[in-house]
């Protein structure tokens, strides 16, 4: 494994640590300034894009609030070149009390060390119900 791949996986954990401590600043840390990301849902086939680290971090700022049980279990990272994945389980509950708890992926272009673009991937599961 390169130098570079080395450097780009350790992105991942950091960005990856940096989400399940609610840690906007550090997850943007990670990312170039220009970064693209493709939300899992949205209106356009690939959900929706947010452009400029600014906005990103807002948008990620906006899923903290929503759900501040909010957690990303990584079970793996992988970099090809300028490409990485990242796959994991999304788990947080929603304000009427119910679980969302589902398996995900993001597909991850890199430039130097730094993650450029996000376009993340995530099961269509049902909440599950509140715990009584």
């Amino acid at each position: 494994m390169s130098d570079l791949d080395t450097a780009r996986l350790k992105t991942l954990e950091a960005v990856f640590q940096a989400f399940n401590r609610h840690d906007g600043a550090a997850v943007m840390a990670g990312m170039t300034d220009d970064v693209v990301f493709d939300a899992a849902a949205g209106p356009e086939a690939r959900g929706r894009r947010i452009s400029g680290a600014a906005d990103v971090r807002a948008a990620f700022e906006g899923t903290f609030a929503m759900f501040p049980d909010v957690s990303w279990e990584c079970t793996r990272h992988a970099v090809f070149g300028d490409r990485g994945i990242s796959e994991w389980i999304f788990r947080a509950t929603a304000k009427d009390g119910s679980k969302i708890e589902a398996e995900g992926v993001d597909l991850l272009g890199f430039r130097g060390d730094k993650i450029c673009t996000k376009s993340a991937f995530r099961k269509d599961r049902p909440p599950l119900p509140a715990a009584k």
